[in-house]
């Protein structure tokens, strides 16, 4: 009788290691595609509730909120964080930089969005277009949503 050896030879091991690795290679780009596409319709969400809730504060008040500057909800209107979940406004966004709100730039009444607080990296913009494709016309320099001051800041009217 002679003994069988029981185990996997190195060739096989090798085999299924670089099988796993082609796997990870073809799994990995989908799950960021399908992460960055979570990031993008959170955001166009948030500022969306971010836009009804000021708008709601205009109707039923009859006055804009200042301007607290970016990231900053403090010297706006007393009664805004009521119409908005105002510790979700104060953090960063989903695609990155702070939210913001300014009234009486850019020649309308209010508006709100995000400051990047700089250039745009490649990315950045390409996910401010992926929101403007899903709230507007797709283009950053016309519609509700836009890009101002170089594409530094998106932004939703409320006109």
């Amino acid at each position: 009788m002679s003994l069988a050896r029981r185990g996997f030879t190195l060739v096989e091991i090798m085999i299924v290691v670089v099988i796993i690795g082609l796997l990870a290679a073809l799994a990995v780009p989908a799950f960021q595609k399908v992460q960055q596409r979570s990031q993008v319709s959170r955001f166009a969400n948030d500022i969306r509730v971010f836009a009804q809730g000021l708008e709601t504060l205009m109707l039923e008040l009859g006055e804009l909120p200042g301007d607290p500057g970016s990231g900053s909800l403090a010297g706006g209107h007393a009664a805004l964080a009521d119409y908005i979940n105002g510790g979700k406004y104060t953090q960063p966004t989903s695609l990155g930089g702070v939210w913001d709100i300014d009234s009486g730039d850019f020649g309308v009444r209010c508006v709100v969005g995000v400051d990047l607080g700089g250039a745009p990296t490649a990315l950045q913009l390409a996910n401010l277009q992926s929101v403007d494709a899903l709230i507007d016309d797709g283009d950053l320099s016309t519609g509700s949503f836009r890009g101002f001051n170089g594409n530094r800041r998106g932004y939703l009217l409320i006109e």
